[in-house]
């Protein structure tokens, strides 16, 4: 026999809500999204919430429970004391949708200003090659589930949702990290990057993103601090700086404007260095559209090329291609209507 619990779930929409008082039965291994589902399925049919897999792998069900961005499969009602009442909210730093689902989206205009893996040009594809050691190094940070607590528990957006258009947030400084130490990718302003137009300087190194991660990646140790140091090295060592301004060893900010346009999927006028003013003259909202950009226009997607089998070669994963536009489009809703759904193969008649 299971025992009664004292539940409170926020319920309401981008217009507003509060706090809804839940008496809800709680039998033994249970975790919080086992207690959602009784709720859906008992006194509150019409409650909002993200899940899919259940087993911690697919991030969907992330949400705060006591004030702490937790996944709701992962936490077990065990945690809690008997007699303690236990408070679940939606994320804060991203706007409600309705009860518990937020509109994470976000994150997915970051990942795509994020630049891709760019292959050498000197190999084909099946020729890459690594040494085990440099696998394993950056190995970590692909277990992101893409839950985005970080990018919820971050002070840098959680409480100045002004800095969202300038941070990418941590969750992209590991993907930043893990391309910057990758033995193949071509692309080597990466940490200059990160310090320009991802934000890595508002990071302040308070490892709230690393006590949050489900997956338990040192985000903050393992990928933020280093990129901060070989920024430091870069930027501010003066024997470094002399040496780049003497042989040009890498590239000037305007370089890398110019070769960011360049390599954009979707590089208007305003970021291309040419039509931009000079450095002095910038204001602070152009140094912001100047590395991010927000308001671009994205060029239509292209699809990949398919064999005559129907099949998608393998280069296709190694594609030299920067934050490509969603096939999707930009005004698509999810769930997709099922007439824009095609479930066809390429050569089903």
């Amino acid at each position: 026999m299971g025992t009664k619990r004292q539940f409170k779930v926020w319920r309401g929409d981008e217009t507003g809500g509060d706090l809804q008082d839940y008496q809800v039965e709680v039998n033994e291994g249970e975790v919080v999204l086992d207690i959602i589902h009784r709720l859906q399925a008992t006194e509150a049919p019409d409650l909002a919430c993200r899940w899919n897999c259940k087993a911690g792998k697919c991030g969907s069900c992330s949400m705060e429970i006591n004030g702490m961005p937790r996944l709701g499969c992962m936490t077990r009602m065990s945690t809690f004391e008997d007699d303690e009442t236990i408070t679940v909210t939606p994320l804060r730093t991203f706007p409600v949708i309705r009860d518990l689902v937020t509109d994470v989206s976000f994150n997915y205009e970051k990942a795509r200003e994020t630049p891709a893996f760019a292959p050498p040009a000197d190999l084909a594809p099946g020729q890459y090659r690594m040494q085990q050691v440099d696998v394993e190094r950056s190995q970590e940070f692909r277990k992101c589930i893409e839950c985005f607590l970080c990018q919820n528990t971050c002070h840098v957006v959680r409480d100045h949702d002004e800095n969202k258009k300038a941070f990418a947030g941590p969750r992209y400084f590991i993907r930043a990290a893990e391309l910057d130490m990758h033995p193949l990718d071509a692309k080597d302003d990466r940490k200059t990057y990160a310090q320009q137009h991802q934000g890595l300087g508002y990071c302040n190194i308070t490892k709230c993103c690393t006590e949050v991660c489900p997956e338990h990646i040192k985000i903050t140790d393992n990928a933020i601090i280093p990129m901060k140091e070989r920024v430091v090295d870069r930027k501010y060592d003066p024997l470094v700086w002399l040496g780049s301004k003497i042989f040009r060893r890498h590239p000037g900010d305007d370089d890398l404007t110019e070769a960011g346009a360049r390599h954009s999927v979707a590089a208007g006028p305003a970021m291309r260095g040419e039509d931009l003013p000079d450095a002095h003259e910038r204001t602070e909202e152009q140094e912001v559209e100047r590395g991010v950009n927000w308001h671009r226009q994205l060029a239509p997607a292209q699809l990949p090329a398919v064999g005559a089998n129907g099949r998608l070669g393998v280069s296709e994963a190694a594609f030299d291609r920067s934050g490509a536009a969603s096939p999707f489009g930009d005004d698509v809703e999810f769930p997709m209507p099922a007439r824009n759904l095609n479930y066809a193969h390429p050569d089903q008649d």
